[in-house]
């Protein structure tokens, strides 16, 4: 009995702890740049990245990660896509011969994307 209950703890821990990285998952993504791109004010290199996100959904503070080091930020609202995106993907526009300017980003089996730009 004693050690069913010890078991039974160990599980809601285990449970409990694991919440938080599924909460934190609902709020960020990966993406990669193939190419320079503008996020906000701060042109990007190529290269991977995690987008994560605060606020209501339609007023958001992005930061933008690299390596776990913010190297830019923007305003942004969510968009609700009719059906999940197949992959990660960048939706940008040229602004100069050599960068792009990031307009969207869909994330791998959401049906939400992030809109940059402003609110």
């Amino acid at each position: 009995m004693r050690a069913i209950k010890y078991l039974a703890s160990i599980a809601a821990l285990t449970l409990f702890f694991s919440l938080g990285v599924f909460a934190k998952d609902a709020n960020s993504g990966k993406f990669d740049l193939t190419v320079p791109a503008r996020i906000g004010s701060t042109t990007l290199q190529p290269g991977h990245y995690t987008a994560e996100w605060t606020g209501s959904n339609d007023a958001l503070n992005v930061t933008i990660m690299n390596h776990r080091k913010t190297v830019a930020t923007a305003h942004g609202h969510l968009m609700e896509m009719p059906e999940k995106a197949p992959y990660n993907a960048v939706v940008s526009h040229p602004i100069n011969n050599n960068t792009q300017q990031v307009d969207e980003i869909h994330f791998d089996h959401r049906t939400e994307a992030l809109v940059l730009g402003g609110v």
